[in-house]
């Protein structure tokens, strides 16, 4: 496995890490037995980067990285979660009493006393903007209750006014294979300002994985039935904001493009790998609903890919995705 350092927080992490909103919500049932075997797997395999949030199953899934962390008291593993989705998405709701009752309650979920990492969750444009949100920020360092804060987002504007301040310590933003706009600007400015890039949704819901046809099906519960025009949040976060009919039939030549590039593995574990080779990536976060995938994804921190992979790529974005995602977000 890779390591990179987590940009302004000096740690050091695997290049891939775990996103544990699967461990929570909106991809169906995972129980609790094997949400904490998917820690273990994942840890087991060299990652030591565990990314979550207070929303995901209304704190489930911080409550169970906490046991798993009082499990394995010396796993050496960063966690990051994310605040600021509990309330109503107002840019009044980002002040300094909220963020304190936010984070106490993270605290107590994960038990620890001070935060590794909190993110802003994909806030309103305008609270980038805001100097006093970013004191409060500073006076959490401060006070104890974190080590470090950062920012998720949605738009490449946002990124770029985050990485601007100088105490942001990391972005996470949406970062695959059909979504390539963050390339343009976001990684070489955060490279320039020492801000790590955490990269979400890196298999775009999955489609990258090659395993989805138009007959698929989702549970209910699981976004990619429920959000796919938005209407639950952001619908970029949901296959990327692709067509659905589109990213299977582009996903479905990015797999032989996989293959090609590397016969032994998986589509999914070069997609993986492949944002990973991104100048400033410090971690790519996929999900896990159990110990295989776990250990897959892991195995894309040790794989190297052609040179040229890199063009087909974007090749295949440049021909089938940019016109429905590159002027979004």
């Amino acid at each position: 496995m890779q390591t990179r350092t987590l940009g302004r927080t000096g740690r050091t992490v695997s290049v891939i890490g775990l996103g544990t909103w699967q461990l929570g919500a909106d991809w169906g049932d995972v129980d609790e037995g094997q949400a904490l075997a998917v820690l273990d797997a994942a840890r087991e395999a060299g990652v030591t980067f565990f990314d979550t949030a207070d929303v995901y199953g209304d704190g489930r899934s911080e409550s169970l990285i906490g046991r798993w962390l009082r499990e394995h008291p010396d796993s050496g593993v960063t966690v990051a979660t994310k605040m600021g989705r509990r309330m109503p998405q107002e840019h009044a709701n980002y002040s300094l009493e909220h963020f304190r009752s936010w984070t106490d309650r993270s605290r107590a979920n994960l038990g620890v006393d001070r935060l590794d990492l909190v993110q802003l969750h994909c806030p309103p444009t305008s609270v980038f903007g805001d100097d006093r949100v970013f004191d409060a920020l500073n006076t959490l360092v401060d006070e104890g209750a974190i080590a470090n804060y950062g920012v998720s987002v949605e738009q490449v504007e946002e990124a770029l006014t985050a990485i601007a301040r100088p105490n942001v310590a990391t972005v996470q933003i949406i970062l695959n294979a059909f979504r390539l706009k963050p390339l343009d600007q976001v990684l070489p400015a955060a490279g320039a300002a020492g801000v790590g890039i955490i990269a979400r949704v890196p298999l775009a819901s999955g489609l990258l994985s090659g395993r989805y046809t138009l007959d698929t099906q989702f549970a209910p519960n699981d976004h990619r039935s429920f959000n796919r025009h938005g209407e639950s949040f952001d619908v970029g976060e949901t296959f990327s904001g692709v067509d659905y009919a589109t990213g299977v039939r582009a996903a479905t030549e990015f797999s032989e493009l996989a293959h090609d590039a590397a016969p032994e593995r998986t589509p999914a574990q070069v997609a993986l790998a492949w944002v990973a080779t991104q100048p400033g990536v410090s971690t790519v976060i996929p999900g896990a609903r159990n110990p295989e995938q776990a250990r897959a994804n892991a195995a894309a921190g040790s794989l190297e890919l052609p040179e040229d992979f890199d063009d087909v790529v974007r090749e295949l974005y440049d021909r089938e995705i940019r016109t429905q995602v590159h002027g979004r977000w």
